[in-house]
């Protein structure tokens, strides 16, 4: 089975929904296709997919035949939630759309999972989270399908109980290609309906694996530029990071690279450890390298490269402990302030990119312009007046 991180002890005034958990789907495209789809057949003794939500009917009905004929369909949201009332919805809508949804469904009720990012600024999450039920949900939360894995849960235990010793130092890299083609689209490379550029939309699954695996970060210093793509928001950015226990790092984000690759590697004092793969990863994609001084420990450099268990990163492992959290009646992983650190980060890297100078965790608050928008105002990047 899937593997998740172990959730919070139970709210005793939460609510705990009834199994299997019925499910809906906002948006019908590639992604609710490709990826939500598959993860709730695979996980169909748990949820069962009653509705989806699409604004094209023809999109919606073959999504429909697609998904099976129990499914029913809704032109919108709100009609959804009244006439189906489901206890999960999964948000795969333009970004633009995530943060009103998000809350609609909460109001409603009903625990949400959605789509990278789950809203374009730190305000739109901070009203996200005011709509939450803190008393055991519903909840809101994130698609960060790279926490999860076998794989990204034995490197985290690994770091978190100092068996590779201290993190010393860490890339982050999301260097990918995105053609004039893929910009066509109307809301790609814009402020209002994107958020930013490979920053926030790319990027963000590496940053926020980063995170997860070495914690607090505490300043950001950062560089962002227009190279190629005639857009609102950036093409490429870089960025050097400091995480609260010293270990510091570099960032690259980028949708100029013809060569392909998405890669973590963290140097440690005992080991190195590298995770090499471009949209999901699985146990071999991990690689231990042991410092000169461990090359003859045997039994430990084995323990590090055999995980537990085998299970690629993917929807259905983080819908599984989802699943989990939602049957516990408590906050799921990939939420709450966990999930704001890594907002909060990206609007600190465009901050810092924007600004020229270093910007640190905690202060980007609601008096600052960067916590309404990522562009933060800037009179070279925010969007022009038409």
């Amino acid at each position: 089975m899937p593997v998740a991180e172990p959730a919070a002890e139970p709210s005793p005034t939460g609510t705990t929904p009834s199994f299997p958990i019925r499910a809906a789907v906002v948006g019908t495209g590639g992604i609710v296709t490709g990826s939500h789809l598959p993860a709730l057949r695979e996980l169909g003794g748990r949820v069962r997919l009653v509705a989806a939500v699409d604004t094209d009917p023809a999109r919606l009905a073959a999504f429909r035949d697609l998904a099976g004929e129990e499914v029913n369909g809704y032109g919108s949201l709100d009609e959804m939630l009244a006439a189906e009332r489901p206890a999960l919805v999964l948000l795969g809508t333009p970004p633009a759309l995530h943060a009103e949804q998000a809350r609609a469904a909460l109001r409603a009720g009903a625990w949400v999972l959605c789509e990278k990012p789950l809203c374009l600024s730190l305000a739109e999450y901070d009203a996200i989270a005011a709509a939450e039920n803190e008393a055991g949900g519903p909840y809101a939360s994130v698609v960060f399908q790279h926490r999860y894995g076998s794989g990204a849960v034995h490197a985290r235990e690994l770091l978190r109980s100092g068996e590779l010793g201290r993190p010393l130092v860490a890339h982050c890299q999301t260097t990918w290609y995105r053609d004039r083609a893929y910009y066509a689209v109307p809301w790609r490379g814009r402020w209002a309906t994107e958020g930013g550029g490979p920053t926030m939309g790319h990027g963000i699954h590496q940053m926020d694996l980063l995170l997860h695996l070495l914690g607090d970060w505490t300043e950001v210093r950062a560089m962002a530029g227009r190279l190629v793509h005639d857009v609102e928001s950036e093409d490429v950015s870089t960025a050097l990071v400091r995480f609260a226990d010293g270990t510091m790092a570099t960032v690259v984000n980028s949708v100029l690279s013809p060569d392909e690759v998405s890669r973590i590697r963290i140097d440690c004092a005992d080991a190195t450890v590298e995770l090499t793969h471009l949209y999901g990863h699985s146990n071999d994609d991990w690689a231990y390298t042991p410092a000169v001084h461990r090359r003859d420990d045997a039994r430990r450099t084995a323990h590090w490269r055999t995980p537990s268990a085998v299970v690629p990163s993917s929807h259905a492992a983080q819908l599984d402990g989802f699943l989990d959290a939602m049957e516990k009646g408590v906050r799921p992983p990939g939420s709450g302030a966990e999930a704001r650190r890594t907002l909060e980060f990206l609007a600190a890297l465009y901050k810092s990119a924007f600004t020229g100078r270093p910007v640190h965790a905690g202060e980007i608050g609601p008096d600052d312009p960067y916590y309404h928008a990522m562009h933060g105002n800037h009179p070279d990047w925010a969007p022009k007046e038409q």
